[in-house]
């Protein structure tokens, strides 16, 4: 059976991100990958009902962990709290890829949804640090290993070695 990976829809060219714009990763491995149908293409800010363009958000207090014990906000830049439509978007990620049945995940590092190894600092300076977003996190929580597009070589590896 083919490995199937949770992808994020920007990554697949679709225009979902805060901006409007997509963040492609048109690769001949996803290509083959999304031929193969193993990939889930889904966005999960989309999915909690987000509009785009938004405004650009950022984890405030820590990282997605943090946040999803309740220590940490999402807040987008004009102040507003976002915290609980960003977290609806973490558990409809994980509950996708369960339905799904991914025991991966690809997604945009950076995005305080999304992010795997690093996130923007929450001062909407640009500053990125190390950290993960609230649906990499509760998807790391759950089994589901995550990786960033910087990743995919890794991720090849991690699909052979699975697959034998």
């Amino acid at each position: 059976m083919k490995t199937k990976i949770l992808v994020s829809a920007c990554l697949m060219g679709f225009k979902v991100r805060y901006n409007g714009q997509a963040k492609p990763l048109l690769t001949r491995v996803l290509e083959h990958w999304h031929q193969e149908q193993r990939l889930v293409i889904h966005c999960p800010e989309l999915a909690a009902g987000l509009t785009t363009p938004r405004l650009p958000a950022e984890l405030v207090g820590g990282d997605g962990f943090t946040a999803l014990m309740g220590n940490a906000k999402i807040q987008e830049s004009d102040g507003t709290d976002v915290s609980q439509s960003y977290l609806l978007a973490a558990w409809l990620a994980l509950k996708t890829a369960q339905e799904s049945g991914c025991r991966l995940a690809l997604m945009t590092d950076g995005s305080p949804t999304c992010g795997s190894q690093k996130i923007y600092d929450g001062t909407f300076q640009g500053i990125t640090q190390p950290g993960v977003g609230v649906a990499a996190a509760l998807l790391r929580q759950n089994g589901i290993e995550v990786y960033a597009e910087s990743e995919l070589p890794a991720l090849i590896a991690r699909i052979e070695e699975l697959e034998g």
